[in-house]
This record gives structure tokens, C-alpha cells and sequence, in this order.
């Protein structure tokens, strides 16, 4: 049986401070190449350590409102990816009251 891998990449330009100036990926089976990103939150399940590990970058042309509407919408993703994930849909409604709770607080527009 042979396995298939796909491959997803981030470049990130630094400047001199090693603060983010670019971000770009590519995920040629989404058939996403070099698109620019001004945010990026990945975490990664350490199983061994049962801890996660996180890479939060963002670059100095991210204006504090779309970090606000960023967060958000990655906020709402989680609380679909949870439902989908475990099936406690009462959790996931939950965690969707507190994305309502923030985006009013936040004065976001949906």
C-alpha cells in the first residue's frame, strides 16, 4: 500500500528585529501558490507531551481591526471544527454564544 503526502509551506520574511514583513504559503493540492497572508495561527497536538504547540505570526501591516475580525472568524471555525470533531453539539453552541458575546463587544458586523 503506498502513502500519499501533500505539503503545506509557510515563508515568512523577517526584518532586521526578526518581525514578520511577509507571509505567503502554498498548498499546491488546494491549489493555493505563494498567496499572501497577513495572519497566521497554527497549533499542533503534541501527544506524547499532551500539550499543544503554537506558531502566531503576524506581520506589521496587520491593522488592528482585521486582527479583531481575524480572531473572530478563527473563533467560529474552532466551534464548527469542535461539533465536527467530538459531537457535543452543546459545547459547540456554547462556544458560539461566546463568539456572539465577542464580536458585540468587539462592535464587529457579521
Amino acid at each position: 500500500m503506498s502513502t500519499i503526502t501533500s505539503e503545506i509551506k509557510f515563508l515568512v520574511e523577517l526584518d532586521e528585529n526578526r518581525v514578520p514583513e511577509k507571509l505567503t504559503w502554498t498548498a499546491q493540492d488546494g491549489g493555493v501558490q505563494l498567496e499572501e497572508a497577513k495572519a497566521m495561527l497554527l497549533s499542533v497536538w503534541d501527544g506524547k507531551a499532551q500539550e499543544t504547540l503554537r506558531i502566531d505570526l503576524w506581520t506589521k501591516e496587520m491593522p488592528v481591526d482585521e486582527m479583531k475580525l481575524f480572531f473572530h472568524q478563527t473563533l467560529v471555525a474552532m466551534a464548527d471544527t469542535f461539533q465536527r470533531a467530538t459531537q457535543d453539539e452543546t459545547m459547540a453552541d456554547t462556544m458560539r454564544d461566546f463568539c456572539d458575546y465577542f464580536a458585540e463587544k468587539l462592535e464587529l458586523t457579521k
